[in-house]
């Protein structure tokens, strides 16, 4: 790995009683995308803050650019870029407005600022919006507004929490393809998110997180190979029979896990799987075979979903 930007070594926070963040270790390299992956309550945002040096930690060491962002907040500060959960754009402003402002907050010069605005419309395909309001925008397009918001110190890294909750799927996919381009560009990313897709579609590298502690660390893929197998094959019998009929299909695949609706099946070829289940005269309602995703690997770490 290269040199880290980011070092957390038993990275603690508590509210009172309440365990937030509990102990947990991580690195993030240069240029990296880093995850954090995880249901609402896990402590994501919460390590976002601390890293970000708007929360202090109850314990641990953490680095951010080779200093302690309590001692070093405003330094530290001034070299990341945020994406807040929620967009904290100002809507009496333009859309050009609001980039320019940003910009002047941070002692930018006018010149560079106005060269670096022109920049990041075209970066969030929002150059024929530069006039107007805020409040006329979609969702997403504030979103991206946000994003070019937070680029426009260049800072050295950008994190994002939860980036396109509330988003529809274009929108979703738009924003994927411009934090893509920033990967292409060498900007080290953070972010939080709780829809596996996203994780398995950005991040180079991620964490596992529930009720405060990291679970497993490792690229997507390695991730899935350990903890899951190559395919899921999803059955249906129907709420009162699934029960009835797992001791039969716990004799056909080791590892199975049941939830309310349906039955999960982990195994490396669905269809051949499925044929057993015929020969045996069960016949599900609805069946589906998938590849394996983080939500296998959550389930599988956790026993619960990532969205309950």
């Amino acid at each position: 790995m290269s040199k880290s930007l980011i070092s957390a070594r038993g990275l603690t926070k508590k509210y009172g009683d309440f365990v937030a963040v509990d102990g947990i270790d991580f690195e993030v390299a240069k240029g990296e995308s880093f995850g954090l992956l995880g249901p609402n309550g896990a402590g994501k945002s919460t390590t976002m803050r601390i890293i970000a040096a708007t929360s202090q930690r109850s314990g641990g060491t953490i680095k951010v650019l080779g200093r302690d962002p309590e001692e070093h907040g405003p330094q530290v500060r001034a070299h990341l870029g945020v994406v807040p959960q929620q967009d904290n754009l100002d809507s009496e402003l333009t859309v050009a407005e609001n980039l320019f402002v940003y910009g002047r907050y941070f002692g930018l010069s006018k010149k560079f600022v106005r060269e670096k605005v022109n920049e990041l419309l075209a970066f969030a395909q929002l150059e024929e919006k530069r006039d107007v309001k805020v409040d006329a925008l979609s969702g997403g397009m504030k979103r991206r507004l946000t994003i070019a918001r937070a680029l426009i110190s260049e800072p050295d890294i950008l994190m994002l929490d939860e980036p396109t909750t509330g988003l529809d799927p274009q929108a979703r996919h738009i924003l994927w393809d411009r934090l893509f381009r920033l990967k292409e560009d060498g900007v080290t990313l953070i972010i939080t998110t709780h829809f596996m897709d996203e994780a398995e579609q950005l991040c180079d590298r991620l964490v596992v997180m529930d009720k405060g502690k990291i679970m497993a660390e490792g690229s997507p893929a390695q991730l899935i190979k350990k903890y899951s197998t190559k395919e899921v094959l999803e059955v249906r019998f129907g709420s009162d029979k699934n029960r009835e009929v797992a001791p039969i299909l716990h004799k056909l695949c080791k590892k199975i896990e049941e939830l309310p609706d349906r039955i999960l099946m982990y195994v490396d070829d669905g269809e051949a799987l499925l044929e057993k289940i015929a020969a045996k005269k069960l016949h599900p309602t609805t069946s589906l075979v998938r590849r394996s995703s983080l939500e296998d690997v959550f389930l599988r770490l956790t026993g619960r979903s990532l969205i309950e």
